[in-house]
């Protein structure tokens, strides 16, 4: 009996995840609103009419009936409970007509390859997941 009570403190002695103080939960990443890049606020101009604007960047995140001729696109980014990203776009309209934009917008990213495929980066036009043709096809 002794030798049984020896083991298994012994084996619970080495066991540091029962220390409370170790114990980390995952938390996930959690994106919110809308992903508007730099590059589609470079695309936009003032004139443009609300359904271009709509093909452009979507639908607002806010858009209230108190507030007619604006629309808002927010987005936040939380890693591990911490907000790391927080970007606000507000464009302005006078009827159908966009008249002025304020805020900021994420920076345009680049995709780039696995390292074991290539280190170019895709081109723009190129579709994700699109695949090269086999060789000794045509294309």
């Amino acid at each position: 009996m002794r030798a049984l009570t020896l083991i298994t403190v012994l084996a619970l002695a080495g066991c540091s995840y029962l220390n409370p103080a170790n114990w980390h939960p995952y938390h996930m990443d959690i994106q919110q609103g809308n992903l508007v890049t730099q590059d589609a606020v470079d695309k936009l101009k003032v004139g443009m009419t609300r359904a271009q604007v709509r093909f452009l960047l979507g639908s607002p995140l806010l858009a209230d009936s108190f507030h007619a001729d604006r629309w808002s696109y927010k987005y936040q980014m939380y890693k591990d409970d911490k907000l790391v990203t927080d970007k606000l776009l507000v464009l302005y309209f006078n009827g159908d007509t966009l008249t002025k934009i304020e805020g900021n917008a994420l920076p345009a990213e680049v995709i780039y390859m696995p390292a074991s495929s290539a280190s170019a980066p895709l081109a723009a036009s190129a579709p994700l997941g699109a695949s090269a043709p086999a060789a000794g096809s045509k294309p």
